[in-house]
């Protein structure tokens, strides 16, 4: 697979995105919510608008939740090397030169521009991050006119036959970087670039700036949308005070929740601008106590912590300790190693994808040879199988006890603030309940 050819259906390619999206969607995230799906219809002619926050993890949070060989653009500077190219040309990615390779350069763009026709006409899907480099803020920064003139240029040169549409794709992680997260992908309404086809006739500048304006605002509708630089923090901060138990809700995701209060919070700030200064107060001190205390939002949301329950996952996890054990070899293989891989990567926006990365590259490596050493070293084929199939399940399981390690040890803590008389655990659970208080009134 290679440029010429991007938008072929492509064997090798097909099975890679089976593995790597397996592991994408059940290992490294423990769960993937998708909203939407009904918006996309393999026979149209799409472009994917996703907003761009987590580097590589943004793409491929659109090519493994929707069933397309999606073809993405990226910048040119990381296809100087023959065999990287190689390589991103297989996994269908295709260069996009700026005035800062070259003005030379530029003419690049012409043949990719052909490319891009063909794979919208392939019906692949080819996707675009609009706003053009990435960003580890949950907001929507200016797009890019690139998008639209691909979507107008591409049609025009097909006699507008195409009715090429763009979707935009909202996109929300719970945790940037941390393994076991949990990912919501929206589908919008696709945007019909034939209501612009006129105006394109006429004024073309005003028309990309229509369009762009039009995938802007729809974007917006789709994701968490904090426009305000200096209280950022504090209302980011307040999606985990208040939403953060809401994390694996279906039926009402955590995305919206989030939206709705941000909306909220935005109508007080003009209402009652001091009652708002107070909530922004409040959720910093609330992060600052709770980050110096060790304390878990979930935890000081529950009334009780009690010592009954305590002793029992104590004595639960004493007896569970050698099912860890076992378990955890699975993840310091697959986690452990990632991790500590990029220890010293510089900008946070890139952890999750190279621990994606690695992680996926060493299941592909180490798993068939666990496999082969399964079943060579037992007796019974059988047995070895278990024995191999043992190795994620009780991996999983070793996850899980870490999280029933951390609830036990957290709540042990309150329960030591609380006899000790803490003054500043007092001063959290006060300010924190104070702060439901009035949300929950809003």
């Amino acid at each position: 697979m290679g440029k010429n050819n991007i938008e072929k259906f492509s064997p090798g390619y097909a099975l890679l995105k089976l593995v790597a999206g397996f592991w994408h969607n059940n290992v490294f995230y423990r769960k993937i919510i998708v909203i939407g799906r009904d918006n996309i219809n393999p026979d149209m002619h799409i472009i994917f608008a996703p907003n761009h926050q987590n580097a590589l993890m943004d793409a491929l949070a659109v090519l493994f939740t929707n069933p397309g060989h999606n073809v993405f653009l990226a910048r040119a500077d990381i296809f100087k090397k023959k065999i990287v190219a190689s390589i991103l040309y297989f996994l269908k990615i295709l260069p996009v030169y700026r005035i800062r390779d070259g003005y030379s350069s530029l003419k690049g763009n012409d043949e990719i521009f052909s490319k891009t026709i063909d794979v919208i006409k392939n019906k692949n899907g080819l996707v675009i991050l609009p706003e053009g480099n990435h960003e580890g803020f949950r907001r929507l920064r200016q797009l890019k006119k690139g998008i639209c003139k691909v979507a107008f240029q591409s049609d025009e040169s097909e006699d507008n036959t195409l009715k090429i549409k763009i979707i935009p794709v909202g996109l929300e992680y719970s945790n940037y970087i941390r393994y076991r997260q949990v990912l919501t992908v929206v589908y919008g309404e696709p945007i019909e670039v034939s209501e612009f086809h006129e105006l394109y006739k006429t004024s073309p500048d005003r028309a990309l700036v229509e369009l762009k304006n039009k995938l802007s605002e729809k974007m917006k509708n789709i994701m968490v949308h904090i426009d305000t630089e200096e209280d950022y923090e504090a209302i980011d901060e307040l999606r985990s005070i208040i939403n953060g138990k809401y994390s694996d809700d279906i039926k009402e995701p955590k995305l919206f929740r989030d939206r709705k209060m941000i909306d909220q919070l935005k109508q007080l700030r003009e209402s009652d601008n001091i009652l708002y200064r107070k909530l922004c107060t409040l959720s910093l001190d609330v992060k600052a106590l709770a980050k110096k205390l060790n304390v878990d939002y979930r935890l000081l949301e529950k009334k009780k912590h009690p010592l009954g329950w305590l002793i029992a996952s104590t004595l639960l996890l004493i007896a569970g300790f050698p099912v860890f054990a076992f378990g955890n070899i699975f993840n310091s293989i697959f986690m452990g190693i990632p991790v500590w891989q990029t220890r010293k990567v510089k900008d946070p926006q890139f952890i999750s994808s190279l621990r994606y990365g690695f992680s996926v590259a060493l299941a592909i490596v180490i798993l068939p040879i666990l496999l082969i050493f399964s079943l060579m070293f037992f007796s019974a084929w059988w047995i070895g199988l278990i024995f191999f199939f043992s190795l994620p399940l009780t991996g999983l399981i070793a996850w899980n006890y870490y999280l029933l390690y951390r609830r036990t040890i957290g709540g042990l803590r309150i329960r030591k603030y609380i006899s000790s008389g803490n003054k500043e655990y007092e001063k959290l659970a006060r300010d924190h309940k104070e702060l439901i208080s009035i949300i929950e009134k809003l």
